[in-house]
Order: C-alpha cells, then sequence, then structure tokens
C-alpha cells in the first residue's frame, strides 16, 4: 500500500462555505501577527505554519509574547502566552462579528493587545470583520480532513524546500490568499510589480516581488478554480514559459491564472502521490529556471535525514 490513504479527498464545493469562514478567521489572526511583528522581507512576518494540530502563528512578540492556533482537529482556537495563562473558544458556526469579539477577547486573557487592521485583504468584496453579520457555516468533518491534507502537502513542499542552495522561503499560509506556498529566489532583482490586486496596498506587492522568483503553492479552492490545486509560477515569467511540458499526467497551465496547475485529486489518486507532487515542483521549477537563466549551481539533491550537507 502506498500513501495515497494519508491524503484524505478534500473536494472543495461541499465545504466552501467553512473553507470562507475558516479564510476570514486566519485572516484575522493574521492580521493580529501582522500588527506586532517587525516586518521581514516578502510578508514572511506574518504568515502561519501547519503543525501536527493545525494552524499557528508562532510566538508573537505582543505583551509577554502570544502564540496563537487554530486546533483544527479539536475545532477551537487557542491564544497562550510565556506566563502560562490560555484562553480558548470553539470553532462553530457563527459570524464573522463573533469571532473577532471572542479573538479580542482572548488575547487579551493572555495579556496580549488585541489591536490591527479591521478589514480583510485580496477579496474584491469585503466588508470590516466587526461588522460582518453573516451566519457562517462550520463542517469540523471538512476541516479536519483539510488539515491532514494540509500536514502530507506541508512534508513535501519542505523536502522540496531541501533541494536549493539560494535563498528560500519558509513553507507558510499566506492568509490573504489563503495558500500554502513555498518560494525559491534566483538572487537577482526585478522588476517593478504592476500590484492592482484587489484590497492589497501595491507598495505590499511590491515588496513581495522585490526580486526574482520561483514559487509554488497549494489553494483549497476558489478564486476562479473550484478544486483544490497546487499551482506554480515565476515572476517575472519568462518568454514561453506557458508552453513548457510538465508532468505529471493532469498538470496544465491556467492562462487566466498565469500559472501552472495540479488538481489535488491527481496527486492524491496516484500510486506514490509524494512522487507526483514533488515531481510537478521540481519540473515547473526546471522550466522556470531555465528559460531565465538561473544559476544551476543553487540546486542540489533533496536533504537526507542525519546526513550533513558536504562543503567543498
Amino acid at each position: 500500500m502506498t500513501d495515497s490513504a494519508e491524503w484524505p479527498s478534500i473536494p472543495f464545493e461541499p465545504w466552501k462555505d467553512t473553507c470562507a469562514a475558516l479564510h476570514l478567521y486566519a485572516q484575522i489572526v493574521g492580521k493580529y501577527r501582522l500588527a506586532h511583528t517587525p516586518w521581514v522581507n516578502h510578508s514572511w512576518h506574518a504568515t502561519l505554519y501547519v503543525n501536527a494540530d493545525g494552524l499557528t502563528t508562532g510566538l508573537i512578540p505582543d505583551g509577554p509574547g502570544v502564540t496563537v492556533q487554530f486546533d483544527l482537529q479539536r475545532q477551537r482556537l487557542i491564544a497562550s502566552c510565556a506566563t502560562g495563562k490560555s484562553s480558548a473558544f470553539a470553532l462553530e458556526p457563527m459570524t464573522v462579528a463573533e469571532f473577532d469579539a471572542r479573538f479580542k477577547t482572548a488575547i487579551s486573557t493572555v495579556g496580549g493587545s488585541p489591536s490591527y487592521h479591521g478589514c480583510p485583504n485580496e477579496l474584491p468584496e469585503v466588508i470590516p470583520f466587526a461588522d460582518d453579520t453573516a451566519a457562517r457555516l462550520w463542517d469540523a468533518e471538512a476541516v479536519s480532513r483539510f488539515h491532514r491534507a494540509l500536514v502530507r502537502i506541508d512534508a513535501v513542499f519542505n523536502e522540496f524546500r531541501t533541494g536549493f542552495l539560494g535563498k528560500v522561503s519558509p513553507v507558510h499560509l499566506f492568509w490573504g490568499s489563503f495558500d500554502l506556498a513555498v518560494t525559491r529566489f534566483s538572487g537577482r532583482a526585478a522588476p517593478l510589480h504592476p500590484g492592482g490586486i484587489p484590497n492589497l496596498p501595491d507598495t505590499v506587492t511590491q515588496e513581495a516581488y522585490s526580486h526574482e522568483v520561483s514559487s509554488a503553492g497549494f489553494w483549497p479552492g476558489g478564486g476562479g478554480i473550484d478544486e483544490p490545486c497546487f499551482y506554480s509560477y515565476a515572476y517575472p515569467s519568462p518568454a514561453d514559459f506557458s508552453g513548457q511540458p510538465v508532468r505529471p499526467g493532469g498538470a496544465r497551465f491556467d492562462n487566466d491564472l498565469g500559472e501552472f496547475i495540479l488538481p489535488y485529486e491527481a496527486v492524491r489518486s496516484a500510486p506514490d502521490p509524494r512522487a507526483a507532487l514533488l515531481e510537478f515542483l521540481h519540473a515547473t521549477y526546471d522550466a522556470a529556471a531555465m528559460l531565465a537563466g538561473w544559476d544551476k549551481n543553487l540546486t542540489c539533491a533533496l536533504g537526507q535525514k542525519g546526513v550533513p550537507r558536504i562543503v567543498r
């Protein structure tokens, strides 16, 4: 038996309303981290990370030191601090305004300052969190399956990350676009990005794309792709990038999005999902790097457990 049994089915349509709610809740938590953390290149200081329970902020330098976690297996939001205090509430059907209020109470309880920008980013139509009183569904079983999928994806993305000697991002979840991503950098400056992302300052986009990248990631669905998909793109996109043959079967270039995509289901149903995903990541990076003339010495063999790199 391959590890395909460990990759859960996560069709988007049955849980799209719950996914939309989780996306907005993640924006609230992410904005709190953003507001209290010094800026790091490409907005890396604002992201969330996959862990064994769900998604975490890591340690935020607010008050005594605060960590926020979405426990997506036990369906709760937990705020904790370095003095030992913690505060939690159930993830359940509620409005965004209710989540916002409960979250602020939890942060105050552990000694943090619940101040942050109160409106979503990167969505075409936005309502301030405190004013969003529409009922929101919560499908706990779908959320749990989504988290288990993220655990598998995160492991492969981190393995892929080890095959690069240049600057490479952590594997992290961007709450604005709600995608898990890993990005490689050539080391060269990029042309000024035109911006234009809905409800996001152009200066943030331009700083994020200040240098040439090859980036890959995963969406649960939405934004014109109504199924969970992996993606890969380059900025700036080199000539003929869209015409490059990539693998495995099922991968294709989406002209509307301007990037390669591979359905999650094609990976999940493959005889070896890990190998199929790695093949997509390597093939799309190789296409971008070859066309743009990246330094070939930036890549290396994937890391092995307990084996140091040989330094020459």
